[in-house]
């Protein structure tokens, strides 16, 4: 990540001072901690992969959202739950979205609880989500750490280097449909950026993904997340949104024969709500 220009760290500082008021902030100061707070700036624990999504992209992925119970894996400092909250549907009588947070930078969730604090916030492993206990979620929603991230764990049924499809395999297993940002490579179709969608753009090992967990990668509404480039607080690389439908057939034969190992709770408390007695 490039280092901070002068109005950039002066802009994080102030956002560093709102979260650390003894109270709550309004909706303006929450905006501001989101848009300025710096990923790269971490000092608790390495931003290992961290981009934080763009206001305005996280609300274009908010589009291809369904449901009320939503879970955001890797949410940073919640850019991404932040925009799924459906305060226009609750004024119209409909009920407020369960969002759950799982991140496992202690200093994200901080800032986190403090900008999104009608989310439950994990501090923890994402990979390891689909071994607890949980009701299952809607929508999973995820700007998962790009590139070689570092990992403790593998998903079920895949085993490949890219940490972007050890978090849709996890997905695949506590969600029926999930919306993800993955860097454009990855998925098997290019559409930002380009004069129009390119298919069978997939590689070897999107394929190898695909085989081993019957998830496939799909297009999303027409979002062109290049009109967002400039928007990152660091220099990125084309992204697409892809969008899965977990409830297909062969995904599901694939969960229902999945055999998952018991282990200690990875979460720190609070427990993940609606959980079976241990």
């Amino acid at each position: 990540m490039s280092k901070l220009t002068r109005s950039q760290a002066a802009a994080h500082r102030e956002a560093c001072s709102l979260v650390e008021l003894d109270r709550d902030l309004d909706e303006g100061e929450k905006l501001f901690v989101l848009e300025h707070y710096q990923e790269s700036t971490s000092t608790t624990q390495s931003a290992d992969g961290a981009f934080f999504t763009p206001l305005g992209l996280a609300r274009d992925m908010r589009i291809e959202v369904v449901g009320t119970r939503i879970l955001d894996l890797g949410a940073g400092i919640g850019h991404l739950a932040f925009t799924c909250r459906n305060q226009w549907d609750q004024a119209n009588g409909e009920p407020a979205r369960e969002l759950v947070c799982v991140e496992r930078n202690p200093e994200f969730v901080r800032v986190g609880m403090k900008v999104v604090p009608e989310a439950t916030w994990w501090c923890g492993d994402l990979l390891r989500v689909h071994r607890e206990p949980v009701r299952p979620f809607d929508t999973v929603i995820s700007n998962p750490p790009f590139g070689t991230a570092t990992r403790n764990a593998d998903a079920p049924e895949y085993r490949g280097p890219r940490f972007e499809y050890h978090v849709i395999a996890v997905a695949a297993h506590v969600a029926r449909h999930g919306v993800f940002l993955i860097p454009q490579s990855l998925a098997p179709f290019h559409y930002s950026g380009q004069q129009g969608m390119q298919h069978d753009r997939a590689d070897a090992e999107y394929e190898r993904f695909h085989t081993s967990t019957g998830i496939g990668l799909e297009a999303n509404c027409g979002i062109d997340t290049s009109y967002y480039l400039d928007q990152w607080h660091h220099p990125m690389i084309p992204t697409e949104i892809v969008t899965c439908d977990f409830t297909d057939s062969a995904v599901a034969r694939r969960r229902s024969r999945a055999t998952l190992t018991p282990t200690t709770p990875v979460f720190a408390r609070p427990r993940w709500p609606d959980t079976a007695a241990r």
